[in-house]
Order: C-alpha cells, then structure tokens, then sequence
C-alpha cells in the first residue's frame, strides 16, 4: 500500500467529498480550508470571503488502487475549472478551482492535465485552476465531513451532487 495525499477545491466542498467518497482507492476524504490567512478557520469566517481560505477536501489515496492523474481527471469532470471564484450559484473566492499539490510529482502531473486540457479544446474558455504549493490544511467543522450521506435531504444537495455521481460512476466504468 502507497498512500499518498490530495488536496482540491473546486466549489462546495460537499459536492466532492460525497463523489471521492465512493472512489476506489480513496482510504479517506476530509472535507476543510486552505489557502488563506489565519489559523483555524471556521466555516463562518470563510464564508465571509475575508480569510482567503477556499473550501477543499483533503484525499488520502493508494497509488497502486488509484493515481493523482485519475484523481484529477474525476476532479476536473464535476466541477467548471473555467469559472474564476465560482461554482454555480457558490460565490466567492472560497469555491475557486485550485489544487494543491503535495509533491513535484504532483505539480507536474497538474501542471501537465491541465495544459492536455487546454490542447483538447473541450472547454471553450480558459481554465483559471491555480496550482499552488503546499499550504496548512484545516479539517472543516464535523457536521461538514459525509455530508451527502448524513443529509441526503438537503436541496442543494439533491440537485447538485447526484448529476456528479452519475458522471464519475459512468467516467469510472469505462
């Protein structure tokens, strides 16, 4: 067993968790903040905008079940890398699309994605995902960690995170 760490964001962090979650190979994915200015954020504070900190999840992975670049393959389908501080009707620089890589493997796997993805042209924008170093990870509130499964009532989830499990699972199977 390889097990390596991710951190993304890429909107609400409950959308990715609840996808990483049922990934293959995914030994744990905890949703919180970095990024920004201060020490332990809460979810109120950068809800404010004001700390700099964007929501993410941070991904404990097997490499030998599941690799980075799959991982940013799922990451890049269920969220719009070309939308600058925003995902949806998410506002703010707490929902940009940013990875941040944990190793120079890391960087230059991103690195390269993205730039395959800009060659491809699936995207008729240009893609604003940062990579950024390494920086403090702080684990979100508990009532944020599983949040789909513990609250699959929620309206905004039943709209948002079903059409991205679809989407993996169909991405996964072929």
């Amino acid at each position: 067993m390889s097990i390596e760490t991710a951190i993304l964001g890429g909107g609400c962090f409950w959308c990715l968790d609840s996808v990483y979650r049922r990934v293959n190979g995914l030994t744990s994915s905890i949703c919180g903040y970095a990024g920004g200015e201060g020490l332990n954020p809460s979810y109120e504070q950068i809800c404010t905008g004001k700390t700099g900190h964007a929501e993410v999840v941070k991904l404990s992975f097997d490499n030998e079940i599941i690799d980075y670049k799959t991982l940013l393959k799922i990451f890049f389908s269920i969220h719009d890398p070309t939308s600058l501080n925003r995902q949806g009707n998410d506002v703010g620089t707490q929902y940009r699309s940013i990875i941040f890589y944990q190793n120079p493997e890391q960087l230059q796997t991103a690195e390269s994605f993205i730039q395959e993805i800009e060659n491809s042209g699936i995207y008729k924008k240009a893609v604003v995902t940062a990579v950024q170093s390494p920086v403090p990870f702080y684990e979100a509130e508990s009532y944020h960690q599983g949040y789909f499964n513990n609250n699959p009532g929620n309206g905004y989830c039943q709209i948002t995170i079903p059409p991205k499990l679809i989407k993996v699972a169909e991405y996964l199977d072929h």
